[in-house]
């Protein structure tokens, strides 16, 4: 009965992923990777986000400006509020995190020009998008911030490295609606042929865009957005 109970709960939380917050934005084009403007998807190793040219994003939430002033970038990251805020990591967070929906945060962190080195450490992928794709992007990333009566988001704690800092998020965060699950609903609003649903680890989100940017001989296009577009 137990393993019955815990397989209806299992099929009940992947059907519910498909309605999770923060929702999808429809694009109605397919992605080409042609547009001029640069867009990085990070891997920490266990978590993935959006590093984002900072002016578009803050023109839509001004309070990014006045947290992050004269900064050409922001990271994004969307997460679970005790697990990415804390500063020991337990097995009872982790439990709480993978088993039982808990609230989210947003984390941004302010990034320099040279994003790659800035994120030397980490796994960086590329993308070049058009104006249209970066807009449904923001709309997604700025769908995923809760914000209060007035319309503001909600700043929480300081980051966990760099210039940064937590906010409310909208949604929770579980089993199948994850941090990278996050990330490919993001993909998905730019175009990007991903299920979200099946993307609940760093490493498939990174295989993804890995597998779908080689070139006919094997290896990533170098060329820069800017020449692109």
């Amino acid at each position: 009965m137990p393993v019955k109970i815990a397989f209806v709960l299992a099929i009940a939380m992947l059907m519910s992923a498909c309605s999770s917050n923060p929702h999808v934005v429809h694009h109605p084009s397919s992605f080409t990777d042609e547009g001029s403007i640069d867009l990085y998807i990070v891997s920490h190793g266990w978590h993935t986000g959006f590093v984002i040219p900072a002016d578009e994003i803050q023109a839509r939430l001004p309070e990014l400006k006045d947290r992050f002033p004269n900064t050409p970038y922001i990271e994004f990251g969307w997460g679970d509020k005790g697990f990415y805020q804390a500063e020991e990591i337990t097995s009872g967070l982790t439990f709480r995190a993978i088993f039982w929906p808990t609230p989210s945060v947003i984390h941004a962190v302010a990034v320099p020009d040279d994003v790659e080195s800035y994120f030397g450490n980490s796994e960086v992928e590329k993308l070049c998008l058009t104006n249209h794709e970066l807009a449904s992007l923001i709309d997604f990333v700025e769908g995923s911030f809760h914000k209060d009566e007035n319309g503001n988001i909600i700043p929480l704690k300081n980051g966990i490295y760099g210039n940064s800092q937590f906010y409310q998020g909208m949604g929770d965060y579980y089993l199948m609606n994850t941090c990278n699950t996050w990330t490919a609903k993001g993909l998905k609003s730019i175009g990007m042929d991903i299920t979200p649903m099946f993307k609940l680890t760093a490493s498939s989100v990174m295989t993804y865009l890995q597998n779908r940017d080689r070139s006919p001989s094997g290896t990533s296009n170098p060329i820069a957005c800017v020449l692109r577009g």
